[in-house]
């Protein structure tokens, strides 16, 4: 049974929509996925209205939504046990989560979209565009090699239920690559790219199937023909419609990228009339989201106009800084991933240790740190030994606003990266366990106060570094940090670890009293 064959009475309804949504009129499409969620109780069309119109939200580039319709969606698909579907929500998050600069939380969601549509044991039409949108945003990530994998998956997946040739073409895929290639330095690659992309819409052009091109690939088509002729390659006049640059570009639906598109193919079309100065002024007032072609595009068509126009100098600054932009995301991707390793790392030496305590729950589940009774457990074989510690507690500023405003969901993500970080800062052989609620613990054995109060600046520095305004938008969250020895032993133990924790929690209240009058 396919994916729509299980959601009742609203399955013409959602095919409509749908429809509308690959004729590129999202606009629409939304408005129909918002009726059927204030009128159904269908799990399986809640589900999939959530998910179309999560869709719809990303193509209209309405980004002030994106938090909540993730977290719509996945409250939708919650319990129900589907691997399409939560492939398919997981590429959308990931574009999602890419637009909002998480590039740690994209990653996470690729991974787990890959593997949950590998695992669709009878693919159809919906799991070919769950591969298509997940090559869509490996796409925007610059992991081209995996996205050119994910989009011949879905062009196969299509071509076995009858999706023409022409819908999965995906020319935005191997724009992105091409243009990446000019971004840093390789101007000859980037031109082999657009020819070939150019030559697949001659081929289909030829065969009278162009028709059949999406209204969003038209503006990929045509923004490629015109990114060639302004690197000084064009083809000639045009002689259909569907050769046409300018036709192509405003014949391309109503998402955001294809507005971007259209507003840097006008600059790139002046460059390629010999109208420079016209380039450098549309360029000059056009607003277009780094994401669409790369925060570098911009910066390096101004290089192309100032050539045109003689001024050399203001070319070469230019492409340096498109060159300088470009590398910044190799940059970012490079931390990701090493991050990413070390989580890994974390993640398997947290597991070894739990599995020696079996029949017992000691992880918290949403973290994968300690809970409370792993870490009294923990702190009370330490001063049984008569080691020394120090313990410090941990609690999150603004954290009460995080759930108000953008919903629990967010408030997890917000909990799984303050775990994160604090684990980052801390001194090897320290422990770290969430405590409860936004509360977090440190263990640091041997140390003194003076070295407690270094790991708290540490902390702190470390938490008001993230990047919260892309995960939280509008909601700033900091740590207020208080320490405390702990001191006894022997039948007094447990009566010592209440009293060091309530002094640690009363310099935690004092340090954030001050951090509020400063």
């Amino acid at each position: 049974m396919s994916w729509l064959d299980r959601v009742g009475d609203r399955a013409e309804e959602l095919r409509h929509a749908r429809s509308l949504m690959e004729s590129s009129r999202s606009a629409e499409a939304c408005l129909i996925f918002e009726r059927i969620l204030d009128t159904t109780d269908d799990p399986y069309s809640r589900a999939d209205a959530s998910l179309q119109r999560l869709s719809a939200i990303l193509n209209l580039g309405r980004t002030a939504e994106y938090t909540r319709a993730v977290e719509r969606a996945f409250d939708a698909a919650r319990d129900l046990p589907e691997p399409y579907l939560h492939g398919h929500l997981h590429a959308l998050a990931a574009l999602a989560a890419h637009n909002q600069g998480a590039l740690d939380r994209c990653v996470t969601h690729l991974v787990r979209g890959a593997r949950a549509l590998g695992s669709v044991d009878d693919p159809d039409r919906e799991t070919a565009w769950g591969w298509h949108d997940l090559a869509m945003a490996y796409s925007y990530l610059s992991f081209h090699g995996y996205a050119l994998g994910a989009i011949e998956r879905a062009r196969r997946l299509g071509l076995a239920v009858g999706i023409p040739e022409e819908t999965f073409a995906a020319p935005g895929i191997r724009l992105r690559n091409a243009v990446a290639l000019d971004h840093h330095g390789d101007s000859d690659g980037c031109l082999r790219v657009l020819r070939d992309v150019g030559g697949d819409l001659e081929r289909f052009v030829e065969a009278g199937t162009a028709g059949q091109v999406r209204p969003s690939s038209r503006a990929a088509y045509g923004y490629a023909l015109a990114r060639q002729a302004a690197l000084g390659t064009a083809t000639g006049r045009p002689a259909v419609p569907e050769l046409d640059p300018d036709w192509l570009l405003g014949n391309g639906g109503d998402s955001s990228r294809t507005r971007d598109m259209r507003q840097l193919g006008g600059a790139c079309l002046a460059i390629a009339a010999g109208r420079p100065a016209e380039a450098l002024a549309r360029l000059e007032t056009v607003q277009v989201s780094a994401e669409t072609l790369g925060a570098a595009e911009h910066a390096r068509l101004s290089s192309l106009a100032y050539a045109g126009v003689g001024d050399h100098a203001a070319a070469h600054r230019a492409d340096r800084y498109a060159f300088r932009l470009a590398t910044q995301r190799n940059d970012r991707l490079r931390d990701v991933y090493v991050d990413g390793i070390a989580a890994r790392i974390e993640h398997e030496e947290m597991r070894r240790e739990a599995a020696r305590y079996e029949g017992e729950a000691l992880t918290d589940p949403l973290t994968g740190l300690p809970n409370r009774r792993r870490l009294e457990r923990h702190v009370s074989g330490m001063v049984g030994r008569g080691e020394r510690a120090v313990i410090g507690v941990c609690d999150l500023d603004g954290f009460a606003a995080v759930n108000t405003r953008h919903g629990h969901h967010s408030g997890d993500l917000v909990l799984q990266r303050i775990a994160g970080v604090i684990n980052r800062v801390m001194r090897r052989g320290d422990f770290v366990a969430r405590y409860g609620g936004d509360e977090f613990v440190v263990v640091l054995p041997g140390a003194g106060m003076a070295e407690a109060a270094e790991v708290g600046r540490r902390i702190s520095a470390a938490v008001g570094a993230e990047d919260w305004e892309s995960v939280v938008p509008g909601t700033p969250v900091g740590v207020s940090v208080g320490f405390a020895e702990v001191r006894g032993s022997g039948a007094g133990l447990r009566d010592a670890l209440g009293v060091a924790f309530e002094l640690a929690d009363r310099e935690m209240l004092r340090a954030r009293a001050a951090a509020s009058v400063r």
